[in-house]
This record gives C-alpha cells, structure tokens and sequence, in this order.
C-alpha cells in the first residue's frame, strides 16, 4: 500500500499562479511557515502568456473610485485596490528589481518587456521567505470538519494548514491547468458559484472577406453592435482581423458584453476604421485622390490614406473591379468604399469558449467574501485570491491587478487574523 505523507504548515495556498505566489510569499514575509501546492511542474504558466509575453502586469491608474468601475462586482474590490494599488505595485516590483513602464491605454510592463522578469522576481520572494513549494501536486480532494477545513489531499501527500488559501484561477486558458475543478471543491465546502462564463474571447465572424483580412491591424477603431435595429454597445480600440474572425483588445472587450445578448439574435458590428475624420472628410479625401490619380487602377490608389491590407478588405467587401481606372469610378461607387470606411457591417457568428478565453467571469460569490480579508463568510480558516472569485475586468492589466490585490490581501489577512 502506497505510503501517504503528511505535512503541517501555518497558511496553505492551493494554486502557483500570479494570485497563489504573491499570496504565498506575503503570508511568509508576515512570520508564517507557507507551503505553495501547484499540479503543473511549473509556477506561472499564465502571467508568462500575457500582454504576448511581455506581462501587461497592471493599469495606470490613481483613483480607485472610478478604476473600480470597470469591473464586474467592481466595489468589492475597492479595499484590495487601496491596499495594493496599481501604484503599490509598481512600487512592489521596484524593490524586487523590476522597473515598469506606462505604454498606450494605460497599460503597464516591465521596462525589460520580458514578462520572466515579473515571474523570477516573484519566486525569489516566495524562496528568500522560505515558502515550501509543492509542485506536480495535483488536489484531489479537500477535507473539512465543522466549520473549517482540517486537511488537502493530493495524489501523493496529505498536508494540513491552520489556514487555506485558494487561488487556483478559473477556467480560462484550461491547457495551463485552470479546469475549474475548485468550483467543484467549493460547492461541497457550502459555497455559492456564480456559473462560470468565457470572458475577453475573441469574436467569430460570417463574413469570408474579413477571414480572408487575417493578419490585418486597425487601430482606434470604433464599434457599434446591433441587434433588432437597436444599438446594444459602443466601444473603441485597437482590432486584429484573423482566420475566425476578430481579435485584439477592442473585440475581447466587446466580447463581455455581447456574451449576454448574443442568444437574443443576430449581432450586426458597425465598424468605423476612421473615427477621427468624419465621412465628409474621408469622401473629401478619397475623392481628391482618385482624381490625382485617374490614370491609375483602383488598386494603386489611396496608398496614403490606408495600408495595402485595409484596402483589400474594402475592395473586396465592396465588390468593385479594381482593375477599373480611378476616373472611371461612379459616384455611387466611391461613397460606398466610403462606407465602407465609416460604417462596415459585419455580423457575428459566434464566440470562442473557455480554450480561448482570457479570463472567467464568474466564481465565488462575492457576498460570501469577506473584501477586507478576502476571508470566507462561509469556512472559517478559508480565504481567496484571483479569478477564482466573481470578478473581472478588461484587457490592459486589469485582471492582473486583481490577483495582485486579492492575493497579498489573503496573504497578509491569514497570517493577522
């Protein structure tokens, strides 16, 4: 019979993620012997895919009032932002040797761009306070009595804590090992779970010209989604035109609200790839270079006004021949590449699922949360940190910064309390 080893520890933190290992290495640096339980051989697989590898590790932003706004649930998080702020952590990551930068939007990197810099900074916290890491330990199982819990057990150990963090993430990006079990493991604990939807996912097209744009960038584009004649969203940003359909910042955004409308009816988008010009002036312009350049074929024309990419999916979209001579072009042909600027429909299929969703949207109720400490109102020695609980946010860092908060917050609550 297999020999099952049990370990003892003041704080257990379940999950080596971004959430797990700041929590992990605060709750050490507050006097307590932590242990750090992860299933994959590796610590943070996901904060090493974000921002491309760069590590879009938070927003810039000073006031917590409205930086909350932008978050599903956003006031429970008002307590954890004012203790690690953006600039808190800036500030955190300073001290550990990682200067940071504010680049377009507002979004925040390490200055190096090398998202193992925030990673290795992060361990070394956890190591230089002697956290005791567990890696390929895979929970199967977590034991309570009464009102707390007494005991994990793994494939291979029981190990027990006077208290339990849990920041095992959610069910996004599942090849990282976020299967959502834990939603499972708290259910049986007495928990609520908020069900558990893809969010920030790319959007599936209809339309075979904008698959066949792939590859295609389009920055501060603006959008409006339609549905049964009504506008239901506007947003703007920058868009990546794909295989599938819509990518990039502006369409995983997007993606958070039409989740909620999209079983109601057909989605039309409204894209406006020139929202700085009006369409008077994008017709001016347009006008004044086919004249300039009547002797040319369409597909030599408006080489400064968009790239040869843009312009392919606008000729194509409009169906006109582009062997035609710029002075040959009717009128009525012109507005509609016109249009075809200001206001290209396009219509939605679909959206990805959790393989290819950033974040979740859903989790551990927040009413069962306690926000100052991040404690359980439910399990007494249980606390939570990251996408595990009912929040989330945009791109740009903003769901970064809630495993930050989140996480020092357990760490340090589960120490003092």
């Amino acid at each position: 019979m297999k020999k099952i080893i049990q370990e003892q520890f003041d704080v257990l933190v379940i999950g080596g993620g971004p959430a797990g290992l700041i929590a992990a290495g605060r709750a050490a640096q507050k006097g307590a012997r932590v242990a750090l339980v992860e299933k994959n051989d590796r610590y943070g697989i996901k904060l090493l895919m974000t921002g491309n590898g760069r590590c879009n590790i938070t927003q810039d932003a000073s006031d917590m009032f409205e930086f909350v706004k932008a978050y599903k649930n956003g006031r429970f998080l008002l307590n954890a932002f004012n203790r690690m702020s953006p600039k808190n952590l800036r500030d955190f990551f300073r001290g550990r040797g990682v200067e940071t930068k504010v680049e377009k939007n507002g979004k925040v990197y390490p200055v190096s761009d090398q998202g193992k810099d925030v990673l290795d900074s992060l361990y070394q916290y956890c190591r230089e306070n002697m956290v005791t890491f567990f890696n390929t330990e895979e929970v199967i199982d977590i034991i309570k009595e009464e009102n707390k819990i007494t005991k994990i057990i793994t494939k291979k150990k029981e190990i027990s804590a006077e208290k339990y963090i849990l920041a095992t993430g959610g069910k996004s990006y599942p090849q990282t090992g976020s299967n959502g079990k834990a939603f499972d493991w708290l259910e049986k604990l007495g928990h609520k779970i908020v069900e558990p939807v893809p969010s920030l996912v790319p959007i599936l097209i209809k339309e075979q010209a904008i698959k066949d744009a792939q590859g295609l960038s389009a920055h501060n584009v603006s959008v409006v989604a339609m549905q049964a004649g009504k506008k239901i969203v506007t947003s703007s940003g920058d868009l990546m035109f794909a295989h599938y359909g819509l990518s990039g910042p502006l369409a995983l955004n997007l993606s958070r609200d039409l989740r909620k409308k999209i079983a109601k009816g057909e989605i039309k988008l409204l894209l406006d790839l020139k929202p700085q010009l009006s369409f008077e002036k994008v017709d001016e312009i347009i006008r004044n270079d086919f004249e300039k350049n009547g002797h040319k074929n369409l597909s030599n024309c408006l080489a400064d006004f968009a790239s040869p990419k843009m312009l392919d999916l606008i000729f194509a979209l409009s169906e006109i021949d582009t062997h035609k001579h710029a002075s040959n072009l009717s009128k009525q042909d012109r507005l509609k590449v016109v249009s075809l600027f200001k206001k290209m429909e396009v219509t939605v299929e679909g959206l990805f699922g959790f393989e290819k969703a950033m974040v979740t949207s859903g989790g551990v109720s927040v009413k069962e949360i306690d926000s100052k400490t991040m404690q359980s109102k439910i399990v007494k020695n249980l606390y939570f940190a990251g996408e595990v609980v009912d929040v989330d946010g945009p791109t740009g860092g903003y769901n970064l910064q809630v495993c930050w908060a989140t996480g020092y917050v357990a760490g340090e609550s589960s120490v003092l309390r």
